[in-house]
């Protein structure tokens, strides 16, 4: 059975849809899976914004989670979105700092008991990247999410203000102080490791 076989019974006449003329949710949705600039959309830009939604969330799940969600909030309003790309960003940096204001309260504390490393190039740099990324999840959301978005997307500062609809202002002094507190954490953890 087709996708265009239940519309055929709503009494049109012709099998081309547009999620424009789509009277329920249902049709609409049927409209947006067949719609080929979504999907175009959604498989050049993924792996990229599943990276972005990866540095926010700070796990694959999480990650994958966020950015299914942000698609699903793109799709109800794909026709009149400008650029798509930087409403998911949005959307992704908006639903993460609720979660971690809703979580706040109830904090999770890693230990830095790691068994010990006779490891090659690659092991040391993925424990660098592991200490980078655990510097960056103590960071305040909206700094957090300034930091990604400016030099893991590599928006620029008026970009990153567009995304996050805040002053280029505000986007310089959140990036000028979560740069400065990760080179404190990571000295820190230098000092602790030495």
């Amino acid at each position: 059975m087709s996708l265009a076989a239940p519309l055929k019974r709503t009494g049109r006449q012709d099998s081309t849809f547009s999620p424009m003329r789509a009277s329920s949710s249902a049709e609409r949705l049927v409209a947006l899976v067949l719609d080929d600039e979504f999907r175009k959309f959604v498989e050049s830009h993924y792996n990229e914004l599943l990276g972005t939604a990866y540095l926010l969330c700070g796990s694959k799940p999480a990650a994958e989670d966020a950015l299914q969600s942000a698609l699903l909030r793109l799709m109800r309003y794909w026709p009149g979105i400008n650029d798509p790309a930087s409403y998911v960003r949005r959307v992704m940096v908006t639903q993460r700092v609720s979660r971690w204001r809703r979580v706040s309260r109830l904090r999770e504390y890693l230990t830095e008991v790691l068994p010990e490393r006779h490891a090659s190039d690659e092991t040391e740099r993925v424990g660098t990247r592991d200490e980078l990324f655990t510097a960056l999840a103590t960071l305040p959301p909206r700094t957090r999410a300034v930091i990604v978005l400016r030099y893991w997307e590599d928006l620029s500062e008026a970009e990153t203000a567009k995304v996050l609809k805040c002053s280029a202002g505000t986007v310089k002094s959140h990036a000028s102080r979560g740069l400065a507190r990760l080179r404190v954490t990571l000295a820190e953890k230098g000092e602790t490791d030495t």
